[in-house]
């Protein structure tokens, strides 16, 4: 390799390395700063901003109630079914949800096939006939059920987030339990300062101090917050608070045992998750490295066996 060719492939390193570094400064960023910057700038009371207005979400439902009647049913029968508390489990309270979750089903069924045909006519496709109806009937059954994988999606992630910040809170619940306030006032506090590690656990116990604002009971808010979030460990502290205030006993040490099973089962999760790691490697080391790292190994060895009995079969032969 000349010198010339050398000082070119250092040069295309250089280029390639700047810019990968340039757009690693620009989107990474640091993270104690980015952590610190949000600390600082995060409101002592976090609200979720909505990204599409109320008003907007009515005029957009209104648009699409009769396309949404195409496959759902009517909103006074679905309002009570458990549709509706996955929409409360996933964040989505708004009301005209369900509209739009049964458009979106809908308007996906029909768009998908139209979508796939047109990109069948555009790559030329041979398929007539069978084949042709399969591949449609296939892309609207993904259009279909496409919501649903979406929804259980946002659920889930939902739930995790609450799940893994909960302990904090317990925690933070704790103290301010035993420095002499009252529940509610524990309950504002803890949603004040857990909103800088989970807004979404914050927007929930600042629902609960609402409703008890509002005059509704204690017992009744506390299950809201088990039905709105879905997680058994919220349902489960739900369930403590309620006997602790109807037998009178210690709330800061309920708090404390309950937190410390929590954490216990978090821990236990933690592990499970680790002990599945070494089983979900094995699939991608047999079927992809392994096979490279044959390649890399074995290949010179077969091309030097190839090549020296290749011209002696070939002597032998003639």
């Amino acid at each position: 390799m000349s010198v010339l060719q050398m000082a070119f492939l250092a040069l295309v390193f250089l280029a390639v390395f700047g810019a990968a570094y340039v757009i690693m400064l620009r989107f990474a960023g640091n993270p104690v700063q980015g952590r610190l910057q949000q600390v600082t700038d995060l409101p002592r009371s976090p609200r979720r901003r909505e990204r599409i207005s109320p008003n907007l979400l009515s005029r957009i439902s209104a648009w699409l109630a009769p396309v949404a009647k195409l496959s759902g049913a009517e909103e006074e029968e679905w309002e009570q079914s458990a549709l509706r508390t996955r929409f409360m489990n996933a964040g989505m309270r708004h009301a005209s949800m369900g509209v739009l979750y049964f458009a979106a089903k809908t308007s996906l069924a029909i768009i998908l096939p139209l979508l796939t045909y047109v990109g069948m006519v555009l790559a030329n496709s041979h398929l007539t006939g069978n084949s042709l109806m399969f591949w449609l009937l296939l892309a609207a059954a993904v259009g279909y059920y496409l919501p649903n994988y979406a929804l259980r999606y946002a659920v889930n992630h939902r739930q995790r987030e609450i799940f893994e910040s909960f302990p904090d809170a317990l925690d933070l619940m704790t103290v301010c339990v035993e420095a002499g306030l009252a529940m509610d006032a524990a309950l504002l506090r803890v949603a004040d300062e857990i909103g800088i590690k989970s807004p979404v656990l914050a927007d929930e116990l600042n629902l609960v101090t609402l409703e008890l604002r509002a005059g509704l009971s204690k017992e009744r808010a506390l299950r809201n917050l088990a039905l709105r979030t879905g997680v058994e460990d919220v349902d489960a502290l739900v369930a403590m608070l309620i006997q602790a205030e109807r037998f009178g006993t210690s709330i800061a040490d309920s708090l404390r045992v309950q937190s410390d099973q929590l954490r216990t089962r978090r821990r236990q999760r933690a592990e499970e998750a680790a002990a599945k790691i070494s089983l979900k490697l094995l699939f991608p080391l047999i079927f992809f490295i392994f096979p490279s790292l044959l390649v890399v190994l074995m290949g010179p060895a077969f091309i030097s066996i190839y090549r020296v009995l290749l011209p002696t079969m070939n002597g032998d032969a003639g």
